[in-house]
């Protein structure tokens, strides 16, 4: 019987972009955006193993003390789970061209600016050639040196991590994922994405007099209302932090439903 499928590349000083996907896609068996469970296990087995080979042991022998080590070190959010973001710091990747996009896109507020600035059409998402420009834009505010084939390779790299579904696009909440875990504020709203239904109803509320936009006083309060219902604790620094991330979406202090619509709701509009 064959012996269980070497994860590629665990054994390189270091890795390109595109080796990176590869090993995530390995281990991210079921596609979920996680390395959880079994997958982690076989992860950190292996990449035991790697690092064995490569002459790096720790002092400590016991697999679930070092499984538990690991985890305190890389699990930024203790979710129990490595998530892309994670991943990157724990593996040598070629001018770790993840933590180069998080080091400079490194709030939520730069984050949301950037996205802005590419999402022209206010759609949800940032086409493949939209994302070139993107990357490119990061890299040279990064002062990182790149040639068009590197820029080329990233821009496949991150469409081929984030565009499940083939469509040559990425969405907010795909991008997001790069974002370090503390500061991507649409993670705080993965649990309580609305249905469009929903939605409709909370935005005409807050929109009173029907003008299609709601301003920063009004958004507060329907973070706070969507926040007790969801029975979630949210102190007031976050509150402010979370505000100000989404009202870089605005037009002049001027949040439109579509924009608000494309955080808060499961699906992007159409």
């Amino acid at each position: 019987m064959a012996g269980p499928q070497q994860a590629p590349h665990l054994h390189l000083a270091e890795l390109t972009a595109s080796q990176f996907l590869d090993v995530w896609r390995h281990f991210d068996a079921d596609g979920n955006g996680y390395i959880e469970g079994k997958e982690l296990e076989n992860f950190f087995q292996e990449l035991e193993s790697a690092r064995k080979g490569a002459g790096v042991d720790s002092k400590n022998d016991n697999f679930g003390d070092k499984m538990k080590e690991f985890m305190h070190k890389y699990d930024k959010n203790e979710d129990g789970k490595i998530e892309m973001a994670e991943l990157a710091q724990i593996l040598p990747t070629e001018e770790n061209f993840l933590l180069c996009f998080r080091q400079h896109v490194g709030s939520s507020s730069e984050f949301m600016e950037a996205w802005r600035r590419y999402d022209t059409d206010r759609s949800g998402y940032i086409e493949a050639n939209e994302l070139k420009g993107f990357l490119s834009d990061l890299l040279k505010k990064a002062n990182r040196p790149y040639d068009e084939p590197k820029l080329q390779e990233y821009t496949q790299t991150i469409l081929r991590m984030f565009d499940m579904n083939g469509d040559g696009k990425l969405g907010l909440s795909e991008m997001s994922r790069l974002l370090p875990v503390q500061e991507n504020f649409l993670l705080k709203f993965q649990g309580m994405k609305l249905s469009s239904e929903e939605f409709n109803a909370i935005f005409a509320f807050y929109d009173k007099d029907g003008s299609g936009f709601i301003d920063e006083n009004e958004l507060d309060a329907l973070l706070k209302d969507l926040y007790e219902k969801n029975k979630k604790e949210m102190n007031i620094q976050q509150l402010t932090n979370y505000r100000k991330s989404i009202m870089n979406l605005s037009d002049g202090g001027k949040l439109y439903r579509k924009e608000l619509e494309i955080v808060l709701c499961s699906e992007p509009p159409m």
